[in-house]
């Protein structure tokens, strides 16, 4: 809830979130639109996305651009993407056409900028992304007749730092965002970006991949929201991804802690860090499809269900690092926790462990300039193995049957099974 400054009027707020998918072309802004015409009437907060892959060909311009290659092909290419957007959704329009070009400069203004880091680099170029279609989204809106503000979230999440996974600072987050809401128009859309904040000095940060949910779920659990939407290209959650499981089921609900673990799994429907701060405030979450917004999709709330259901999570791209003492010791609890904590200093996330009486072994999501860190930090203490190419398949309530169902050919490198999980990484 939240409390207009001028009228005192008691408000019920609603937070949506839009994501790649969801805005990657005119038809689906308009959509969109559709969309936050039907809830004109109560007060929300949009958080979007950059529009379609655009944030993957940031990465990739960052990329170059720190290698000394060039990246003008690059560059051309998105701003040619959203400029053709712009265009078929407002025509010749020289405002948006002039923001376009704006944050062309500020793009190319921070590939040059040499005084920036690594970490400084990479947010400043992939925030772009937001920036420009949260903007081309604003003035889609206010043509469509939906009074709209634009708010730059950089302004009101603030975080620790510029790692690409900053944390953010609740204290300072929920005054920014409680204070800019309350003095803010209940009539009005507020539009503003997700996966962007700033720390303390003003300087750009990141959330992380996919952060635009966390977002969403900062902004519903500093306003005490009514509940958060987000809107995807799914009908809901489902017990598999519909692209690789042809008989996957949807979820009318789920709870808290079963929806946790998926994303922990390696789910890709929800942001991992999405469900703590909706759960501490008993904020409910659906996720819907919004190809058929009329449709309930799935809702993630406080309840008690049991789902017998199996729940197959495939994680691609997967590596697979052994560490063995040198000495042929054991690697024991000091030793684990010497990995553990470069891990944690290089940002490095681990899906499953293993050990042994002389091995210790790790999965992880496959990074070359990560893995070359983590060996570099630790050859001296240890044997250092990895092997790349793998895919880790959970099978979340699983009998023999799932396990004969879904289990993918290949050999398999690793094996766990617990009494509800059964948790297999094998070689493609």
């Amino acid at each position: 809830m939240c409390i207009n400054a001028k009228t005192r009027v008691q408000v019920t707020m609603k937070v949506f979130k839009f994501g790649g998918a969801s805005i990657k072309n005119a038809a689906a802004i308009r959509n969109m639109c559709d969309i936050i015409k039907n809830h004109q009437n109560e007060q929300l907060i949009v958080v979007v996305s950059a529009m379609g892959k655009s944030t993957n060909t940031l990465e990739e311009i960052h990329k170059l651009s720190l290698s000394g290659k060039e990246v003008n092909q690059q560059v051309n290419e998105f701003i040619k993407y959203h400029l053709e957007i712009a265009n078929e959704l407002f025509g010749d329009h020289e405002i948006i056409e002039q923001e376009i070009g704006d944050w062309r400069q500020y793009l190319e203004e921070s590939l040059s900028d040499d005084t920036l880091n690594t970490n400084q680099h990479y947010a400043c170029i992939v925030s772009v992304g937001e920036l420009l279609s949260s903007s081309i989204i604003g003035h889609y809106l206010i043509e469509c007749g939906i009074s709209t503000t634009w708010t730059d979230v950089r302004k009101l999440i603030l975080t620790d730092d510029v790692s690409p996974e900053a944390n953010v600072d609740w204290t300072a987050t929920q005054k920014r965002i409680t204070a800019y809401v309350n003095e803010h128009d209940t009539q009005q859309v507020i539009l503003t970006q997700g996966f962007v904040a700033a720390n303390n000095d003003n300087q750009t940060t990141t959330l992380g991949r996919e952060g635009s949910d966390y977002t969403g779920a900062i902004f519903a659990s500093c306003l005490d929201a009514e509940s958060f939407t987000v809107w995807k290209d799914v009908p809901g959650i489902l017990n598999a991804d519909p692209r690789r499981i042809d008989d996957a089921v949807l979820f009318d609900e789920l709870s808290y802690n079963e929806t946790s673990e998926m994303t922990y799994y390696g789910a890709k429907v929800i942001h991992p860090k999405t469900i703590k701060p909706l759960a501490n405030k008993n904020i409910p979450l659906y996720v819907r499809c919004f190809d058929n917004p009329e449709k309930d999709g799935t809702k993630i709330h406080n309840c008690e269900t049991i789902h017998t259901l199996p729940v197959i999570v495939f994680k691609d791209n997967q590596c697979l690092v052994s560490f063995k003492s040198k000495d042929l010791t054991f690697v024991n609890e000091k030793g684990i926790s010497v990995i553990f904590e470069v891990m944690h200093d290089l940002s490095i996330d681990m899906s499953i462990m293993q050990n042994s009486a002389v091995s210790f072994s790790i999965c992880i999501d496959y990074n070359t300039a990560k893995i070359e860190q983590l060996i570099e930090a630790l050859n001296e203490q240890f044997d250092i193995r990895y092997n790349t190419d793998l895919e880790l398949v959970t099978i979340k309530n699983y009998n023999h049957e799932s396990i004969h169902k879904y289990l993918p050919k290949g050999e398999i490198l690793l094996e766990q099974k617990s009494r509800s999980n059964y948790r297999v990484l094998v070689s493609k």
